[in-house]
């Protein structure tokens, strides 16, 4: 069991990049982008290729890191540029990259069992690569919140909040959208090229729901964690891909479940993260409601009294 949940742990780590850059387009920009099922097996594509054909391992997770800004730039220019509903570029751009991809990797996947990775120093034990990957994942996460902080960051976030009013103060729109569509994507690409290098190998459907996984993350670390301020936002979204991927590993211990529902238990834990919110704040409108009645009742009963 505790090896099950250290492995949870290792990857929804590694995911929580992916859910960082799901953040950006889902919360930040409101940006609905699909293109994060196809750049993060482009990044594992780039970096498995790179890898089997010699080159170092850092370099090849930046090539990945520069293929994901690629995708996510014609994205946002399909968007900005071509008059494109941002949900229908992002679903283009995610089946261009299927074709893309094969044709990166020259086949259907690629291994990397026994080559050097990134994580094959760390790999063992498991509580240093632990460790290691949550020491880099805070320092990209420090880094993020030090990037929407900067004048660009804040227009990104102004952008997102309220359009018209950027534009109307002369800044320009369609720029940050390409430049937040492309960074998220960038992150999106480093989570796959991680992930093809813990898992020995790239392949072209391994991004699969991935935009799902990202928005359970996103709205899980919300819930449980709130959003009052980038810092807190962003910490949030990395405990949530990790607590994600915790929930996920329970669920399938139970006997009646197989790997195969593992898509069937996301899309439930999507749906109970979505839907929870809305049942709270009910409740809690009910609860006042009634505090409210109560509070008339006791002053119209007061009022009869002191007529008597």
């Amino acid at each position: 069991m505790l090896t099950s949940i250290y492995g949870a742990i290792s990857l929804g780590l590694i995911l929580s990049l992916m859910a960082l850059g799901v953040y950006i387009t889902f919360r930040i920009l409101d940006f609905p982008d699909l293109t994060v099922d196809g750049s993060f097996a482009t990044g594992g594509a780039i970096s498995a290729i790179m890898i089997t054909q010699g080159y170092n391992p850092w370099i090849a997770t930046l090539g990945a890191l520069a293929g994901g800004l690629i995708a996510g730039a014609c994205t946002g220019v399909l968007h900005t540029k071509g008059k494109i509903n941002g949900l229908l570029a992002g679903i283009l751009m995610m089946i261009a990259l299927y074709s893309i991809n094969i044709r990166i990797m020259g086949k259907p996947n690629v291994s990397v069992v026994n080559l050097p990775t990134l994580i094959s120093p760390f790999h063992k034990p498991i509580g240093l690569y632990i460790a290691v990957l949550f020491v880099a994942i805070i320092i990209i996460k420090l880094l993020l919140d030090a990037f929407l902080k900067t004048d660009l960051g804040l227009a990104l976030r102004a952008t997102g909040d309220n359009s018209r009013m950027i534009r109307s103060f002369g800044s320009n729109t369609d720029t940050t959208i390409i430049i937040g569509v492309s960074l998220s994507n960038g992150l999106v690409a480093v989570s796959g090229a991680l992930m093809a290098q813990d898992g020995g190998y790239a392949d072209t459907t391994m991004g699969v729901g991935m935009i799902v996984i990202g928005l359970a993350s996103v709205i899980i670390g919300e819930a449980i964690f709130g959003a009052r301020t980038v810092f807190i936002a962003t910490l949030a979204v990395i405990f949530g891909s990790i607590l994600y991927r915790i929930v996920v590993a329970f669920a399938l211990r139970v006997p009646w479940l197989e790997a195969s529902d593992l898509k069937l238990i996301t899309a439930l834990i999507v749906i109970v993260a979505l839907v929870l919110p809305t049942i709270q704040r009910a409740m809690k409108q009910k609860n006042l409601a009634r505090k409210r009645s109560l509070e008339l009742s006791t002053i119209t009963a007061s009022d009869q009294g002191g007529k008597r």
